[in-house]
């Protein structure tokens, strides 16, 4: 299992253009090290996400939170242009009754939790009181969800999964997890390559119901265009046939993996016999109706059913959070853009861009796409960047920016620890080393404390 953890950043790239008539350097500044980011880097400079990081003409600024460290106010007086990629940093409500209780995580919290990020690794997830857990959603971040509740403990004992989340789920009660989804098998969001790695687990027991596989004509046409949806609904169909085959006497503690279609929450329930904790939650059967612009829609039936379970995981999906002085869509939960150039209001008519502001990544489009798809994104962002800098709508020769060395500066008078990409790279061999030790591709770093310790030192 790879994990990808990511730290708010600042990355800086100055060059000269040759479109310019001025040698004065024009200062780019990347906030955000996913890929994204890090895609937007590489469009201007080399192939290699570490290279990018490690190039002369680049520097990297880690442990930096733009609208705390420093104001976007700030960021566009010392660069030319801010391109803003920092991704998608909370989760959608869904805004039904019971939403509190506690044994109710986000996907965000939970996989972080795994993932070993300092934020939740004290999230302690009550995985011995239940064998049943539910996962709302049906996207890949669902599917990693399920895989790690469902795994062999000695499978995971090998990967680099955070200590701490190991030692909770080797002593799990889970069995079962009921993966949920408002709409049908063709809809689901999630990939062929994931659904494979879950469907082909071993000693999992897959439970698909066969009245949920059957396909509309509109089905049929979503499916032609589109090899994702085709391939993905192809596995599902295929897993469904040999769970039908398997022994009705699996054996002892089996673990099952129920994908369940047509049905969205509309409440959870608490327990009698624990207060303030979940207990199940009350599904609505769905049909799927056109919205009119060829995409269906889950309605509700208003026909219920009630699943028990002790935790659940909402996995329905993401949404970025502005910053002072960003203009920004709440409705769409995107900063409102033209080919990544920032615009002055959400609507499009009413607006004019702000020179030398631009977006990238979910923050641009929402959280859609696999993260091939930010070097796309990236790419067309930094193509409306040059064709500024050719159109002379990016002042570079009216004044010079302190770009890079003027951050620093602010940075340190504000005492803030900057972790350089030495920095990071002295915690990704200490945490290399310590995984060593334990047969492990790595052992994490989970508190802000050490990370720090071993990053700015």
């Amino acid at each position: 299992m790879t994990v990808f953890r990511a730290w708010y950043s600042l990355s800086r790239r100055s060059f000269s253009t040759a479109s310019s008539s001025s040698s004065c350097p024009l200062h780019v500044c990347i906030v955000g090290s996913g890929p994204a980011g890090f895609y937007t880097a590489d469009k201007i400079v080399i192939n290699q996400f570490s290279r990018v990081a490690q190039h002369e003409r680049c520097s990297f600024f880690g442990n930096v939170m733009l609208g705390s460290a420093l104001s976007l106010s700030e960021l566009r007086e010392l660069y030319h242009v801010v391109v803003l990629a920092y991704g998608a940093e909370s989760e959608r409500d869904l805004g039904i009754p019971g939403e509190n209780l506690k044994g109710i995580h986000s996907s965000r919290e939970f996989v972080w939790w795994y993932n070993g990020h300092p934020d939740c690794r004290n999230l302690n997830p009550d995985l011995k009181k239940t064998d049943t857990a539910v996962v709302l959603g049906q996207g890949n971040v669902a599917l990693d969800i399920a895989r790690i509740l469902l795994r062999p403990k000695t499978e995971l004992a090998s990967t680099d999964i955070a200590d701490h989340a190991l030692s909770a789920l080797e002593e799990s009660s889970i069995r079962k997890v009921y993966l949920i989804g408002r709409r049908g098998p063709v809809q689901a969001a999630w990939t062929a390559k994931e659904l494979r790695e879950i469907l082909g687990m071993k000693n999992l027991h897959i439970k698909i119901n066969q009245a949920d596989l059957l396909v509309t004509p509109v089905d049929e046409e979503e499916m032609k265009k589109s090899r994702i949806r085709k391939r993905t609904y192809e596995l599902l169909s295929k897993a469904a046939t040999a769970a039908a085959t398997e022994s009705s006497h699996p054996g002892p503690g089996p673990r099952e993996l129920h994908l369940v279609f047509f049905r969205k929450p509309d409440q959870f329930l608490e327990s009698d016999e624990r207060t303030g904790h979940v207990s199940g939650v009350q599904l609505e059967k769905t049909i799927l109706e056109s919205d009119g612009t060829g995409r269906q829609i889950a309605v509700g039936t208003g026909q219920h059913e009630y699943l028990h379970c002790g935790m659940v995981v909402k996995s329905i999906g993401y949404k970025s959070v502005p910053v002072e002085g960003l203009p920004f869509d709440h409705q769409k939960g995107v900063v409102p853009n033209i080919r990544g150039r920032v615009l002055t209001h959400a609507s499009r008519e009413e607006s004019q861009s702000e020179p030398g502001l631009y977006v990238c990544g979910w923050l641009k489009r929402g959280p859609t796409g696999i993260i091939g798809t930010n070097l796309q994104c990236a790419e067309e962002t930094v193509g409306s960047i040059s064709e500024d800098v050719v159109k002379g709508q990016i002042a570079i020769a009216t004044g010079s920016k302190a770009g890079g060395e003027g951050l620093r500066q602010l940075l340190e008078a504000r005492n803030v620890k900057i972790v350089p990409f030495k920095g990071w790279e002295k915690i990704d061999a200490e945490e290399k080393r310590l995984g060593s030790e334990r047969n492990k591709p790595r052992e994490k770093l989970v508190s802000w404390e050490d990370l720090l310790a071993v990053g700015t030192t």
